[in-house]
């Protein structure tokens, strides 16, 4: 998927998956203190229907998340802008372009556990809490239909 200067696709080179977890591990587990939690190249990464993607922005990789497709529903998992990158609009062009790649697999409905310091993010992206469905501690679940 593409959209001015980004770009979301799976990563292709050994470098490319380096950047995909060095993203991850550090604004997603060592700034929350998990950073012995992290696994790479965690099974689910590589289940079917499951999508880890980076998004590029002017040929650097400054994002990265994981689509998990089932049936019309798409979960977004560990969303994460590199840290010099936040705040730039770079996540919005993420949610963007990962919600054109589920509607072009079908999905009709978007739901992710969001960081409860991420709630606002989500918010002004068009998604609204579910507190109808128990979520994993410290997130809530958000849902947006296209």
């Amino acid at each position: 998927m593409t959209e001015g200067d980004y770009e979301l696709r799976a990563p292709r080179t050994e470098e490319e998956w380096q950047e995909f977890h060095s993203i991850r591990r550090k604004v997603l587990f060592e700034n929350r203190g998990k950073r012995e939690s992290y696994i790479a190249n965690h099974p689910d990464d590589f289940k079917s229907g499951n999508h880890p993607l980076i998004l590029i922005h002017n040929g650097e990789v400054i994002g990265v998340c994981r689509l998990d497709v089932a049936d019309a529903v798409v979960w977004l998992r560990r969303v994460a802008i590199r840290e010099d990158s936040q705040r730039l609009g770079h996540g919005r062009a993420l949610l963007r372009l990962a919600e054109s790649f589920a509607i072009e697999l079908g999905c009709k409905e978007f739901r992710t556990n969001a960081a409860v310091e991420s709630v606002g993010f989500y918010e002004r992206c068009g998604y609204v809490q579910d507190s109808l469905k128990e979520s994993p501690p410290n997130s809530v679940l958000m849902v947006k239909s296209p």
